[in-house]
């Protein structure tokens, strides 16, 4: 499906793959060079992948198309896969007890059910309009509170490259909230203009999710104040890049975003803004025949 998916748009699916090989070995290298918690942060992040596959839904259909036990197989075969390219650096930096865990970890969570009979619902702080940030709350909260943790953890050992990372992986877990594209009836529910209705999808993300990462900001401009010109770098360029991502996401509305615009965006990382007034511009074109 992936292989298809990049033929789609005409790239290379060999090419791609060693294009996203360069950029994981190039993060991972920056990262390890850069806080010495690198390794647990690794396999958390490891962990957070993997832990996409075991969504509850795909798991069921999964288990209805082959069986409990090809579920096992698969699942096990699954996590390995997704796993080698962690399991390899780890090995390439001589951290091969930490290789092993990995492994140990993957093939657990390959096997163990996590559903409960509890019938509850997360609370969040988010009201029901917004549903991108109440429904991403829920599936993610416990990546939000492991990001406040690594800020304080950087405060009590003066790192604050690590309280800059906790900040990131905040906005990295914010902008998957927008990843999916929503039906097109919850968009056609609006009675607005494409230009307003955008304006109101910006404004909303950008209220919602500075209340998620200002304590984190805060937190590094009164215990590391030497270094608030470049929190509030990461903070804006955080929220810059979310426009960017929400622009692009209605910019191919009612599909996903393909893999062009998931390049494109990826290479304007460091500047976001180039790109937000031509998505911008082809949101508009895009909703206009929902929206009116």
């Amino acid at each position: 499906m992936i292989n298809r998916k990049f033929q789609d748009v005409g790239f290379n699916p060999q090419l791609a793959y060693i294009l996203l090989t360069v950029l994981f070995a190039g993060l991972s290298i920056f990262l390890f060079q850069k806080t010495e918690f690198a390794i647990y942060i690794y396999l958390l992040l490891a962990l957070t992948l993997l832990g996409k596959l075991s969504e509850t839904r795909r798991t069921e259909f999964l288990k209805i198309c082959f069986g409990n036990i090809q579920l096992k197989k698969i699942r096990i075969i699954e996590n390995l896969i997704y796993s080698i390219p962690f399991f390899a650096f780890l090995l390439y930096k001589h951290l091969i007890g930490y290789a092993g865990l990995l492994w140990i970890l993957t093939t657990i969570l390959a096997l163990v059910n996590f559903r409960t009979t509890l019938n509850f619902t997360i609370w969040t702080p988010f009201s029901k309009r917004p549903f991108e940030f109440m429904i991403g709350f829920r599936n993610s909260f416990y990546i939000l509170f492991a990001a406040y943790a690594l800020t304080i953890i950087a405060v009590l050992v003066n790192n604050f490259n690590l309280g800059v990372f906790s900040m990131l992986l905040v906005f990295i877990t914010i902008w998957s909230y927008y990843s999916k594209p929503e039906n097109e009836y919850f968009v056609w529910a609006h009675n607005q203009k494409p230009k307003v209705f955008l304006l109101s999808k910006i404004k909303t993300a950008l209220l919602f999710s500075s209340s998620i990462v200002l304590p984190i900001v805060l937190i590094l401009a009164i215990f590391i104040p030497q270094n608030i010109g470049i929190t509030l770098f990461f903070f804006l360029v955080g929220l810059a890049f979310l426009i960017s991502v929400i622009v692009s996401k209605y910019a191919a509305y009612p599909d996903e975003i393909n893999i062009t615009q998931g390049f494109f965006l990826a290479l304007c990382i460091g500047f976001p803004p180039i790109l937000i007034p031509y998505f911008f511009k082809k949101s508009e074109n895009r909703l206009s025949r929902l929206l009116k």
